[in-house]
């Protein structure tokens, strides 16, 4: 119900009435990292094209001090958006279905996005930085104007919906142009990732692990794509 009433608030501030705004929108939806990425360190430190350079499979994430881990919660937040985005019309495209495999690579993660011609594609990330540092990053790779307009809403939007200050240890005014990336770097549709948050910081890590906060997230990170989509 909270999903619905989501989109609901989607559709109204838009249309002011019942009809779909993201139908025949396509929207691929990345959560970072896979819950099972520890148990298989051959698999996902095989080597992978990341665009020009190569780079490990995936990575394991990092955890809250209690031990609530990046990739659950990376979940978590992507199914809450993809159930906002259905309700709102749109065909959502996951790179991974549950918490308890491995991958996919980055490479395919990318592809996914590709095959699927999504109209906008994010990754959902939450950072390992310094206990002392706190705040969202929204990354997207350079020469891509669709992507940067994509962060530019993204911030926007999830500053808004949740509150969460910029990053204060990283990137700047809560945009980071990267090239390392190969989820973002080999994607042929607009896609930026976000760090939500920093799982390391005691403050963050208490908003992190509230499922009211994470259903937050996923309603701003959804205003944030249908602002995009729709202009």
């Amino acid at each position: 119900m909270r999903a619905l009433a989501a989109a609901g608030l989607l559709l109204l501030a838009v249309h002011g009435h019942s009809g779909l705004p993201l139908a025949g929108k396509t929207v691929a939806i990345d959560p970072g990292h896979n819950g099972d990425n520890w148990a298989h360190p051959a698999e996902i430190n095989r080597l992978v094209n990341a665009g020009g350079f190569m780079k490990a499979c995936d990575t394991t994430g990092t955890e809250t001090d209690s031990g609530y881990t990046e990739a659950a919660y990376n979940f978590d937040v992507a199914t809450r958006l993809e159930r906002i985005l259905r309700a709102a019309g749109a065909r959502v495209v996951m790179t991974r279905t549950s918490n308890d495999g491995v991958g996919p690579c980055i490479d395919e993660r990318a592809e996914i996005g590709n095959r699927a011609h999504a109209n906008a594609a994010i990754s959902i990330h939450a950072d390992g930085g310094p206990a002392t540092g706190r705040g969202f990053d929204v990354i997207y790779k350079p020469d891509a104007p669709r992507s940067y307009r994509l962060a530019l809403a993204i911030r926007k939007a999830f500053a808004a919906g949740t509150g969460e200050p910029y990053a204060d240890y990283v990137g700047h005014d809560a945009l980071d142009m990267r090239v390392d990336l190969g989820g973002l770097n080999l994607s042929t549709v607009p896609k930026v990732l976000i760090e939500t948050a920093n799982m390391r910081n005691a403050a963050d890590a208490t908003r992190l692990e509230s499922a009211a906060y994470r259903q937050r997230e996923a309603e701003a990170l959804a205003r944030g794509l249908e602002a995009f989509l729709l202009n």
